[in-house]
Parts: C-alpha cells; sequence; structure tokens
C-alpha cells in the first residue's frame, strides 16, 4: 500500500537516474520484469509495473500523457526525487495528489494508481522520421 501524498506517476526512468540500477535490482529477477510496490535502501517508496507493449506514449483516464522508455510506469512521491539532480525531470508523466492511502496494480494491460487508471493495451505509436528526407 502506498500512502497519501503528491506522486510523480509516469516512467520512473526519467526521475530516478541516480537510483535506476537499484531500481532495476528490485525489479528484475532472472531476466524477468516484475510489477508491485518496492523499497529503495533508503527507504523511499514506488510502484512500478509493465507496460502491455513495451516503449511509447500512453493516456489515462483522467486525459494525462505517458511517455515511456524503460517499458514500464511507476509512481514515487514527489518529494522522494531528487530535484537538483538535473537529469531528473517530470516531463513524461504527471504529478498526481492522492488524499488517501491507495492499492496499485495492474491486470490486462490497465496500470492503475489509486483512480488513475492507464491503459497500455491502447498504445499511440511513435512517428518515426526520415532524417534524409526520403
Amino acid at each position: 500500500m502506498m500512502k497519501s501524498g503528491t506522486y510523480y506517476v509516469g516512467d520512473l526512468c526519467y526521475v530516478l537516474h541516480d537510483e535506476w540500477d537499484e531500481v532495476c535490482q528490485l525489479t528484475i529477477n532472472h531476466n524477468r520484469a516484475i510489477g508491485g510496490e518496492f523499497n529503495l535502501k533508503d527507504g523511499r517508496r514506488f510502484a512500478m509495473y509493465n507496460t502491455m507493449y513495451g516503449d511509447g506514449t500512453y493516456h489515462d483516464n483522467l486525459g494525462g500523457e505517458y511517455w515511456v522508455d524503460s517499458g514500464s510506469i511507476g509512481c514515487i512521491l514527489v518529494s522522494d526525487i531528487d530535484q537538483n539532480n538535473v537529469e531528473n525531470h517530470l516531463d513524461g508523466g504527471n504529478v498526481h495528489i492522492i488524499r488517501q492511502d491507495f492499492y496499485t496494480g495492474a491486470q490486462d494491460g490497465k496500470i492503475m494508481f489509486h483512480n488513475v487508471s492507464i491503459d497500455t493495451d491502447d498504445v499511440v505509436e511513435e512517428e518515426e522520421y526520415d532524417l534524409y528526407g526520403e
């Protein structure tokens, strides 16, 4: 269960640069990604789940857009993100105020963080650009 608060929801690779190796150690078991709620060794808690089709752009039930480059979407308290690290940025995700403790989960391509439901079975393909104008 996650505690109430102001959360970044999105691809955690954008906001946990210094901690990304630890995140991967927690969420990958024998070359298989696992979803759920986890604690970093310093006690910060996050949740993370795999998208249905990997990288791309996804949308939630509230009209938010999510850019994904790690094949996963998660949530972490905004206060647990090192805002002094210029590599960490909130672009590509959304900030949600969740006023009560909540459960997270994923089922049938939908990733849920309290009242935020992100349908990852409905990917918007990224446009490919021809660098040579052909």
